[in-house]
C-alpha cells in the first residue's frame, strides 16, 4: 500500500488531542506529524474538525457462530462493529454450538469466521471464561469453588486472564424463591431477583482466590458500584485484578425502565441512577479499567416481548453499533474527553486481549485502525443504525451524541457514511 496521510484538527493520541497528520503505509501507522511538515506530494484525506480516534476494541462479544448463527453471525456482527467504530473483537466461548472449549471447536469457529469479517478477531486463546452462576444455556456450564480450585493452578501457569461472570447463585436463588409469584412483568421484581450481594460475594471469592493462586482475575460486566471499594483495595494490594463495565450500566437506570420492556433485561441487571453515577466515578478513578459491550443478541421472540415476562426473557443487550455514541453522550456531559473514551474502549480492551503493542492506539508502528468521529453531531437511534442481525434495541428512539463517519481497518475503509465498501477484510490476530 502506498503512503497516504489522514488529517484532522483532532487526532486522539495517548498523549492528548492534536492537530496532526497520520501517515499510513502497508496497513501500519508510519508516523504522526504536524500538518505543516507534511510533504505536498503525499496523497491525503483531510477530515477537518471530525476527530480521528483509535479503532475501538471490544473484548467481550457473543457472535454465536457456528451453531446459533440465526441469533447473530460473523457477517452481521462485524458489520455492526464496523459501523460502530470497532476494528477488533474478542468472541466469547458461548453461545455458539458447540461451545468453544476444545481445539476442534476453535478450528470450527475460525473456519466460520474466515472471509466474513469487517473487523479483526483474536485468534487462539487470549484468555479463559467462566460463569459462577448458570449462564442460561446448556453446553457451557457454571463452575463452583471446588472446580475453580482444581483449575486455577493450570490457569495461573498460562499467565492468561480468567474472565469471570461474577454472580453467585445462592443470593439469586434465595431472592427468586422469596419473590415467588410476584408480578414478573415489573422490572423491579427482576432487579430484586439479582441482588448486589450475588456480585459482591462472587467478587470477594475471586479476590481471595487470586491472592491464593496468583492468577489474573478479570471481572466482566460489573453492574454494582458496591464492589468498587473491595476492588480498589485489591488493586492497592497489588493483585492483578482487572474490571470492565458496559455502556448499558453507564447510560440506563432502573427508574427509567418501563414494566414489561424485556429488551432491557441483562444479567447482572441495570441498577439505580445513583449506582450508575458511582460506576462513572469508578471509571474516573481507574478502578474500572475498560468498557466492553457484552453484545449478546438472540432471536427477538426469546425476549418474550408479548409475554412481558422478565423471568423467562433472554438476558442480553446488543450494542456494537451504538456503544460509542452511547458512551460519548454520557461521558461528554460529565466533562470527560475523547482521550478517556480511547483509553476505556480501545487501549484498555487491547491490553486485556494481549495485543496492546499494535492495537488500541494511534501511535507509530501500530495498525492503522481508526475511527472518524463527529462528536458534536447528534441523531435519533433508529433500526437503520443497528446493523446487526435482529434490529431490536432498548436504545431505539433515544437522542444520542456523536456520529461514526468512517472506520478504517489497517488503512482500508470498511465503513463510510452508512456504506460498507469493498470486501470483508478482517483477519485473525495472532498473539
Amino acid at each position: 500500500m502506498s503512503l497516504k496521510a489522514y488529517l484532522s484538527r483532532r487526532v486522539v493520541t495517548p498523549h492528548g488531542i492534536r492537530d496532526a497528520a497520520v501517515l499510513v503505509q502497508d496497513g501500519r501507522i508510519l508516523d504522526i506529524v504536524p500538518p505543516d511538515r507534511l510533504p505536498t506530494e503525499i496523497p491525503r484525506k483531510d477530515f477537518g474538525e471530525a476527530a480521528i480516534l483509535p479503532g475501538l476494541v471490544d473484548s467481550h462479544v457473543h457472535l454465536n457462530e457456528p451453531g446459533r448463527t440465526e441469533w447473530e453471525g460473523f457477517r452481521t456482527g462485524t458489520r455492526a462493529a464496523a459501523a460502530g467504530g470497532y476494528t477488533l473483537l474478542v468472541d466469547m466461548p458461548l453461545n455458539c454450538l458447540p461451545a468453544t472449549t476444545t481445539v476442534a471447536a476453535l478450528e470450527a469457529k475460525r473456519k466460520a469466521a474466515s472471509g466474513q469479517c469487517r473487523a479483526d478477531w483474536a485468534a487462539g486463546v487470549p484468555g479463559f471464561k467462566c460463569f459462577l452462576i448458570h449462564p442460561g444455556i446448556d453446553g457451557f456450564t457454571m463452575v463452583n469453588e471446588q472446580e475453580l480450585r482444581a483449575a486455577l493452578p493450570h490457569v495461573s501457569r498460562t499467565g492468561l486472564p480468567l474472565l469471570v461472570h461474577a454472580e453467585l447463585p445462592g443470593p439469586v436463588d434465595a431472592a427468586t424463591e422469596r419473590l415467588g409469584h410476584t408480578n414478573w412483568s415489573k422490572y423491579e421484581t427482576y432487579l430484586q431477583s439479582r441482588p448486589d450481594e450475588a456480585e459482591l460475594s462472587a467478587i470477594q471469592l475471586m479476590i481471595s482466590l487470586g491472592r491464593e493462586y496468583h492468577f489474573r482475575p478479570h471481572i466482566v460486566h460489573l453492574s454494582t458500584s458496591k464492589a468498587l471499594d473491595m476492588l480498589r483495595a485489591a488493586k492497592s494490594e497489588g493483585l492483578p485484578v482487572s474490571v470492565e463495565t458496559c455502556p448499558h450500566y453507564l447510560h440506563l437506570s432502573a427508574d427509567k425502565i418501563p414494566d414489561g420492556q424485556t429488551l432491557f433485561k441483562c444479567a447482572p441487571p441495570i441498577r439505580s441512577r445513583e449506582n450508575c453515577e458511582k460506576l462513572w466515578r469508578g471509571l474516573q478513578d481507574g478502578v474500572i479499567d475498560l468498557v466492553a459491550t457484552d453484545h449478546s443478541p438472540c432471536l427477538p421472540e426469546m425476549k418474550r416481548l408479548d409475554e412481558r415476562n422478565f423471568r423467562t426473557a433472554w438476558g442480553g443487550i446488543s450494542s456494537l453499533s451504538l456503544a460509542l455514541p452511547v458512551m460519548w453522550t454520557e461521558a461528554s456531559d460529565r466533562g470527560f474527553t475523547l482521550v478517556d473514551i480511547a483509553r476505556w474502549m480501545a487501549e484498555g480492551p487491547a491490553r486485556l486481549a494481549g495485543c496492546a503493542t499494535h492495537k488500541g492506539r494511534i501511535a507509530k508502528d501500530f495498525d492503522a485502525d481508526f475511527v472518524v468521529f463527529e462528536p458534536e453531531a447528534g441523531f435519533i437511534a433508529t433500526e437503520d443504525h443497528l446493523r446487526y442481525r435482529h434490529r431490536v434495541s432498548p436504545y431505539l428512539g433515544e437522542k444520542l451524541r456523536g456520529v461514526v463517519k468512517a472506520t478504517y481497518l489497517r488503512g482500508n475503509c470498511v465503513f463510510a457514511d452508512g456504506i460498507f465498501p469493498g470486501e470483508p477484510g478482517g483477519r485473525e490476530l495472532r498473539r
